[in-house]
């Protein structure tokens, strides 16, 4: 694979040394073309998070060169060089790093904007293209020069990237682009994609379906490289990199998922490694309804990542508002623990957040008054989900001919019942009218973009007419929201373990076949990998294992397309208990809804510490009910609900002081399942 560019969708990081060891950054950010109509809103703010996320791990200020077309973005730290994001500007940037840096020294690329494809110009590339990055007054395509106009090359990128590591001086590679753009439809979403198709930039058809070069290849590979890297990488290569909107009015800021969660991870996790952060990093982006799913290779991706970072969980209290808001991944209504001390001592108080910026929050005490003491605040206890947050519906094609009316009708019932919300700024998903049927696309608006019929449709049963097929479809999508984010909420603040995940998941792919309405075995197992091509009558076999210091009981779910959770393991009561160095086995079918179709679905396991005298924790009863609204508790499941109380719930301890401090030690995977239509 080319080095950190072969994949634009993608991010490169490599550890460094010590804090005290010179480390030099060009952070890059691209919102306003000068010629190009695709302007984002999140590039300067990326570079103003990036600039301080370094400076608080150890980088000087003075070290670190901003190129944005946003230099006067909230929060942008003072100090650094400044300038404007021009093709030329950067490549002298480039050049006066590979001035300065000494071996042993870090040097950081950081990107922050469009990316797209053009035709190869050095014969390097085996699919005829070369990734780029768009500088601020990148102009299109231009014939005579055979080239996308003061476009910035991977090979270009390559070969400065090859001259530092060559020398010793160790290189970490960040950009926040995209070149995956597919020709799938999409409609105004809340999320902005960080691509360009070749289209846009008026490159013709033919050209970037040329056959390779013959010629030797000369691109740089990862295995190449010589000295200290690491790569992570922001998505899958048939993945898009998307920028969401923080925070309402005034105060609303964008971000690229992921350099909102690399950052988040970074400032979370003092003395961890890349591959850590990168685990932290992924955690915190699944947790989100657009797919993108971060990866990483190199040496160093297991030594330390540099700077001391933040050596506690805990914000500062500041004229009542705690000095944290949406950028540190609060929320409105979670509860904190106030204290004195930055890292000991006993909670003095707690206190209910309210009116969240992105950058603080007020701290609601309720009827007492904040103590005087209270200087410090830590997450106690996240706030319940909000109901599934819709945008309106919206129709794909006006002049389609069909009748639409019973599926408002099933978003308006269920909006009448608080199971869902049509007012959110940000909504979790996009109701999209089409074919004939409803789909439920991600925040980006896009239909099937995995492949047709990968957008969830609400998909009659024989006993079913438009209307409760809808209402199945929504209700199931709520129900999975809300224990997604009970679960993510509970996992959440409490920093990394340098030992990793309390629970470890490895999995075997068992190729099957389709044989009239039966599955028949396959092969021989299989490594499986997220780009493994899985079809209906596979199986898939999980091996978890315990490599904590403690007992785990482990629930494992299926997510399917539908937005169904069924539990996998345990199966009919059996322990679920898994002791110290111990592992299970867990084996599933695959069973697609539709085998001609595409689908996203995913595997989750959810793994408590009990205490040794505790009984078994079996988390089952959180899958879908079969009826959601029979249960009297309208889009939760009674079941649900209550084990959700029972995982919140304090213990006796902090109940005789009025505080609810204690939360169950939980981790939380997630795989991703990518299903391909079966073999006609």
């Amino acid at each position: 694979m080319p080095l950190f560019l072969s994949l634009f969708c993608s991010f490169g990081l490599m550890a460094s040394g010590p804090a005290t060891a010179d480390i030099r950054a060009l952070l890059v950010g691209v919102g306003d073309y000068e010629y190009l109509d695709a302007d984002l809103t999140g590039p300067g703010f990326d570079v103003a998070l990036m600039a301080n996320t370094l400076i608080a791990r150890g980088v000087a200020p003075a070290a670190i060169t901003a190129l944005t077309t946003q230099p006067d973005a909230p929060d942008m730290p003072l100090g650094l060089t400044m300038g404007l994001p021009r093709k030329a500007d950067i490549m002298g940037a480039m050049d006066r790093l590979t001035a300065s840096a000494q071996p042993g020294d870090t040097v950081l690329f950081y990107f922050s904007g469009h990316g797209s494809q053009a035709p190869d110009t050095s014969g390097d590339e085996q699919g005829g293209a070369d990734e780029i990055l768009l500088p601020m007054d990148a102009a299109g395509w231009k014939g005579a020069l055979a080239a996308v106009e003061n476009a910035l090359l991977d090979d270009e990128l390559n070969t400065w990237a090859m001259g530092l590591t060559a020398r010793g001086v160790k290189l970490i590679g960040v950009i926040d682009a995209c070149h995956s753009g597919t020709g799938f439809r999409a409609v105004p979403g809340i999320g902005k994609a960080r691509v360009l198709p070749p289209e846009m930039l008026g490159i013709p058809d033919d050209t970037l379906n040329v056959a390779p070069n013959e010629a030797p290849n000369s691109g740089i590979q990862s295995d190449d490289l010589t000295g200290d890297f690491a790569f992570l990488y922001s998505s899958q290569p048939d993945q898009r990199s998307f920028e969401y909107p923080l925070g309402v009015g005034a105060d609303q800021r964008w971000h690229g998922a992921f350099t909102l969660a690399l950052t988040q991870a970074l400032t979370d996790a003092p003395q961890a490694s890349w591959r850590q952060v990168l685990a932290a990093t992924r955690d915190r982006m699944t947790q989100g309804t657009a797919r993108q799913e971060p990866d990483g290779e190199g040496p160093m991706l297991d030594q330390p990542v540099f700077g001391a970072g933040a050596s506690t969980h805990r914000f500062p209290v500041k004229d009542g508002k705690l000095q944290a808001g949406l950028l540190q991944g609060l929320t409105e209504g979670s509860t904190v623990a106030l204290y004195a001390a930055p890292d000991q001592g006993d909670a003095l108080a707690e206190a209910r957040l309210i009116d969240l910026t992105a950058v603080n929050a007020t701290l609601d005490p309720g009827a007492a008054p904040l103590p005087d003491a209270a200087h410090w605040a830590e997450l106690a206890a996240p706030a319940a989900p909000a109901p599934l947050r819709l945008a309106p519906a919206l129709r794909m094609n006006p002049d389609d001919g069909q009748n639409y009316s019973q599926y408002d009708a099933a978003i308006a019932t269920l909006t009448a019942e608080g199971i869902v919300s049509t007012q959110a700024d940000t909504p979790d998903l996009i109701p999209l009218l089409t074919g004939g049927t409803l789909a439920l696309a991600g925040p980006d608006g896009v239909l099937d973009p995995f492949g047709p019929g990968s957008t969830p449709r609400a998909v009659r049963r024989a006993d079913e007419d438009a209307t409760a097929a809808a209402l199945r479809l929504l209700e199931n999508a709520a129900h999975a929201s809300r224990i997604r984010a009970v679960l993510a909420g509970l996992g959440a603040g409490r920093g990394l373990s340098l030992g990793g995940p309390a629970i470890t998941m490895t999995i075997a792919r068992k190729p099957g076949a389709q044989v009239g309405n039966d599955c028949a075995r396959g092969g021989k197992s299989l490594p499986f990998s997220p780009d493994s091509s899985v079809t209906a009558c596979d199986e898939l076999w999980l091996t978890l294992a315990n490599t904590s210091g403690r007992v785990q009981d482990v629930t494992v779910f299926y997510l399917a397309q539908d937005f169904t959770l069924t539990p996998l393991w345990p199966l009919h009561n059996l322990s679920n208990r898994i002791a110290l160095g111990e592992s299970a086995r867990v084996g599933l079918r695959i069973e697609a809804l539709d085998p001609t179709a595409f689908a996203a679905e995913e595997i989750w396991v959810v793994a408590l510490s009990p205490e040794v005298d505790e009984p078994r924790a079996d988390l089952s009863a959180l899958a879908t009910p079969e009826k959601l609204r029979a249960t009297g508790q309208p889009g939760s499941g009674g079941q649900a609900l209550a084990m959700i109380a029972h995982l919140m719930a304090p213990d006796e301890a902090s109940q005789t002081r009025g505080f609810s401090l204690r939360r169950p030690a939980l981790t939380l995977l997630r795989q991703p399942i990518m299903l391909h239509p079966s073999s006609p």
